[in-house]
């Protein structure tokens, strides 16, 4: 299957973030991660990403006379290219968009169901803004942006730190004024 077409899918986008930063889980621990999620699906949408190539199994083990596999995003395979953002469809970015909101939403419900959530002490932020930027400013942020994310965005799971889920979101709003 199309790493794309595996990933426009709200729960299988959803084990994929589950399974971000070197993180080995069960589909029992997946479960318990996303409870809104019948268990019936994260077991179907487990097969289809191993299927698919993303996920790999990274150890098994007996439990009471099962086999009780763990899983990982496999190293060697990207999500979804750079360049793939050129051949998809406006429909595949609608479904992107889409099978990414419908992930931000149950990820925020999830996160405010939490014991103690704290949005204020947890800086949680969801704010809007226009700014209104040349071609060339554009490319200044993008690269900026990409500076201050990359090296973080390789940190490890460690002591005093929590995941973060960023989820940037750019597009014209509206078309450009025209000029005379």
């Amino acid at each position: 299957m199309d790493p794309i077409d595996l990933l426009l899918h709200p729960v299988r986008l959803r084990i994929v973030h589950a399974l971000f930063g070197g993180q080995l889980r069960s589909a029992g621990e997946l479960c318990e991660r996303l409870p809104d999620v019948p268990r019936t699906s994260i077991y179907r949408q487990l097969g289809l990403l191993v299927d698919g190539g993303m996920l790999e199994i990274g150890d098994e083990r007996r439990v009471r006379g099962a086999v009780e596999r763990s899983y990982r995003l496999r190293a060697d395979r990207r999500t979804i290219g750079p360049e793939a953002g050129k051949t998809m469809t406006t429909d595949a970015h609608r479904r992107g968009f889409a099978a990414a909101m419908a992930v931000l939403i149950a990820e925020f419900n999830a996160y405010l169901d939490r014991p103690g959530a704290d949005p204020y002490a947890d800086s949680v932020g969801y704010r809007q803004g226009t700014l209104w930027l040349s071609a060339d400013e554009l490319d200044v942020m993008l690269t900026g942006l990409r500076e201050i994310v990359a090296p973080l965005a390789e940190n490890k799971p460690g002591p005093g730190r929590k995941p973060y889920l960023i989820s940037p979101i750019l597009f014209p709003s509206d078309e450009p004024p025209a000029t005379s």
